[in-house]
């Protein structure tokens, strides 16, 4: 029977390289099976897609100001603030590094204790006010799935559980158990990534081309936003 030392010791080793693995295939699947569907699909529109426009298009969406649809922009300001907290504070914590650099060899540069505590309760945050809109605006809540409720619910648990056990003092529950429910929490995260809507995360650079995906002539989604949502609206 293993003690909590030994489980935790678990699911930082064995645990942790399984659920990482089945997300990176997961993930390659994917790619693969959107690049494949593409390229044999799509052939003669990639030779003469408007290469240039659809570069700069998917340019505009890493700050994505232009494409706040009027009536959503608080919503939608949160959502992209809440994907660069779960982006950078779990690969530039510095005692995520370490399990980057045991795995993998790979150094990253770390973003510091007090970066990533903000970062932590700054996502913890944006999770409320999502979860928040989708429960008390009629539009985001029509538009929302269990799903949508249940992977918010799944990315709080690793943030909250991590950020207790790096801090003792505030933390009411054994170090230990917060921990391994923080790893644990992680590594379901690792391994539901690949089968849900957080695959967007490599997935978005097909999202971005859909001039050629769906086959729509260039300026044809701001079209549709703007008869949908007004002249302010882009895609």
């Amino acid at each position: 029977m293993f003690d909590m030392e030994q489980w935790i010791e678990f699911a930082k080793g064995p645990l942790f390289a399984f659920a990482f693995l089945i997300m990176i295939l997961g993930l390659a699947r994917l790619i693969i099976i959107q690049a494949y569907s593409l390229i044999t699909g799509k052939g003669r529109r990639l030779m003469n897609a408007p290469w240039r426009k659809i570069f700069k298009d998917a340019l505009t969406w890493v700050i994505p100001v232009r494409h706040l649809i009027p009536g959503t922009k608080f919503f939608s300001i949160v959502s992209f603030l809440f994907h660069i907290g779960i982006i950078i504070a779990p690969l530039f914590l510095a005692d995520h590094i370490v399990l980057w650099e045991g795995f993998f060899k790979v150094g990253l540069p770390s973003i510091g204790y007090f970066l990533a505590d903000f970062l932590t309760l700054f996502t913890i945050a944006c999770i409320f006010i999502l979860l928040g809109f989708r429960f008390l605006s009629g539009r985001h809540r029509s538009m929302s799935t269990p799903m949508d409720y249940t992977l918010l619910v799944l990315i709080f648990l690793p943030f909250a559980t991590g950020f207790l056990a790096s801090h003792p003092s505030i933390n009411p529950f054994p170090w230990d158990v917060m921990l391994l429910i923080h790893l644990l929490s992680a590594e379901l995260l690792f391994v539901i990534i690949p089968f849900t809507k957080l695959a967007h995360i490599v997935l978005f650079a097909f999202d971005r081309i859909s001039a050629i995906h769906w086959q729509l002539r260039p300026g044809a989604g701001d079209e549709v936003a703007k008869a949908l949502y007004g002249e302010e609206a882009k895609v």
